[in-house]
């Protein structure tokens, strides 16, 4: 069996080169600053305070670099540790933060088993990593153990509906290929995979493409030796069991059983997420945030008129004109397409969205009265929070 640190060793995920980072910045989520304080903070963290980030199997370096040029730009202080079994990921990821400059940033070759012998953090990022692990639960504890009070977790775990046809496959091939060579392993299977009859519900899953954009793509999803998904209840019984809770999935609406059907009367949120997850069938990862078990809600809300909200994913002044015109907004998120209406009396209100205004002064550019506003906000949020294109946070102020 090919070992996971062998298997980084030979192809570095995802497959990066520095000499990109002249002209594009990648960002995601976990890990972007507004997001972050949108899910942990309630939308009012006080950045001018440094913010201690344990970036824990950071791979090629994606997060990590979105997080370190965001904060940045934005002139807000922070320091991180990056923790990556893998030496010639790590190589990357510092070529990576030497090509844009990044200062900050402290590298170590080591498990994120061992998070808790480097500090305690605010924040601690960790994307597709702890299903990777011999045992995860322990991945979720030691994490627990490195977080300092009043801080959160970012965190990707594979799901198993929308990653149809991965895991038959995988086992296959570990059995075919056992010990062989990384590089042989890739080729045999590659062979494979371009013959496979088209029912197969590999071939037949159009939410996978990592096997097409690189070998180490087609190597992480399909040769992977070590490799779990986790449904919703076996995510939140893991959650529970090694004191987190969750704090919300970045795009909420996947997880509504109201917008797919008709929600039983007194049935439990957990369970209504549970079945969201298995009528969509496309979501392939969770994307989430986490907190101390014993946290209060850290959700943003608008009912704080002094929060400052961001739309994120699309642009205020076309949104603004589409809406003031009566056009509905597609979306397309976790292989789900949809349409959302906003009142034409939200199209002010749209266009003074600038990451530095408050909701009041948001109000007053709109000249909405408090009680107008009040309720135009509501439907703004309504429609876009729950997919994750509209964001408070005072990262910008």
């Amino acid at each position: 069996m090919v070992t996971v640190k062998e298997q980084y060793e030979s192809y570095p995920y995802p497959e990066r080169d520095p000499a990109d980072e002249d002209k594009r910045l990648i960002t995601g989520s976990p890990s972007h600053p507004l997001e972050m304080d949108h899910w942990l903070w309630r939308g009012c963290r006080d950045w001018s305070q440094p913010l201690r980030v344990l970036v824990a199997g950071g791979g090629t370096g994606d997060g990590l670099i979105q997080l370190a040029t965001l904060l940045s730009k934005a002139g807000k202080p922070y320091e991180i540790t990056y923790l990556d079994l893998s030496v010639a990921s790590r190589a990357v990821a510092e070529a990576r933060a030497r090509r844009r400059g990044l200062k900050g940033i402290s590298f170590h070759t080591a498990s994120l088993l061992d998070a808790p012998d480097y500090g305690r953090f605010d924040y601690i990022d960790c994307c597709g990593v702890l299903h990777h692990l011999p045992d995860p639960q322990a991945g979720f504890a030691a994490l627990r153990a490195a977080l300092a009070p009043g801080g959160g977790l970012g965190f990707m775990v594979y799901a198993p509906y929308g990653r149809s046809g991965v895991y038959p496959l995988q086992e296959a091939f570990g059995a075919l290929f056992d010990g062989l060579a990384p590089k042989e392993r890739l080729a045999r299977a590659q062979r494979i995979v371009a013959e496979l009859p088209e029912g197969h519900p590999f071939a037949a899953n159009r939410n996978l493409g990592d096997h097409h954009a690189s070998d180490a793509g087609f190597y992480d999803l399909l040769l992977h030796g070590q490799d779990r998904s986790y449904s919703v209840p076996e995510l939140l019984e893991t959650l529970a069991a090694t004191g987190w809770r969750l704090a919300g999935f970045t795009t909420p609406a996947l997880y509504d059983l109201a917008q797919i059907t008709e929600v039983p009367e007194g049935m439990p949120a957990a369970t209504q997420m549970a079945l969201a997850e298995k009528l969509r069938g496309t979501i392939r990862m969770h994307t989430a945030y986490a907190v101390p078990d014993s946290a209060e809600e850290t959700r943003a809300t608008p009912s704080n008129r002094s929060l400052v909200p961001h739309l994120r994913g699309v642009q205020r002044a076309p949104l603004a004109k589409a809406v003031a015109q009566g056009r509905p907004l597609p979306v397309k998120l976790g292989g789900v397409e949809t349409t959302l209406t906003l009142p034409k009396g939200t199209a002010a209100a749209l266009a003074a969205i600038d990451g530095r205004r408050s909701l009041a002064q948001i109000a007053q550019a709109a000249r909405l009265d408090p009680i107008t506003f009040g309720t135009a906000w509501a439907q703004v949020h309504k429609a876009l929070e729950p997919w994750g294109l509209l964001l408070y946070s005072a990262l910008l102020r």
